[in-house]
């Protein structure tokens, strides 16, 4: 029997570090400017990060979400999962909402047109890798035993 009170240990909202690395991309911007190249500024960078931002909702973030939800798991992540996500966009990825928010923040780059935005993208992608999901990888290990080793030999963990 697993330990009911065993959880990932995050209890910072994952999409926060989204925000937060957002956030510190505009105040960078303000305290050492970047001028941007004309491209960040066009109709066509717009277009593609508007492109991009819904991409990653319809194809990542969506379907994920509704995932969890039919199948009564919760998306709390300091509460103990319920059961192992391995089906539809979760045999694509291990971590389609973090991937999801990885793409919808390359979007709104494009559309805000901040180069400290993309200078902050792999600093985004370590925190999320080291912060949030080792975590939840060493927490589902404890809590799915060889299910989750199973299936995290399957199926990457980005995409």
């Amino acid at each position: 029997m697993k330990n009911v009170k065993d959880n990932p240990g995050i209890f910072i909202p994952p999409p926060l570090f989204y925000v937060i690395i957002f956030l510190l991309s505009f105040i960078l911007q303000g305290y050492f400017t970047i001028r941007s190249a004309f491209f960040f500024h066009s109709m066509i960078a717009s277009i593609i990060g508007i492109i991009i931002f819904i991409a990653a909702l319809m194809i990542f973030a969506v379907p994920a979400v509704r995932q969890f939800i039919k199948s009564r798991n919760t998306l709390i992540p300091f509460k103990p999962a319920t059961s192992l996500q391995t089906n539809g966009i979760y045999s694509v990825s291990r971590n389609p909402m973090y991937t999801g928010l990885l793409f919808q923040y390359l979007g709104l780059a494009l559309i805000f047109g901040n180069w400290w935005t993309l200078i902050l993208f792999p600093v985004l992608i370590v925190l999320v890798q080291y912060l949030i999901i080792l975590p939840e990888e060493r927490y589902l290990m404890r809590a799915f035993g060889n299910s989750y080793s199973d299936y995290k030999n399957k199926v990457r963990r980005w995409i």
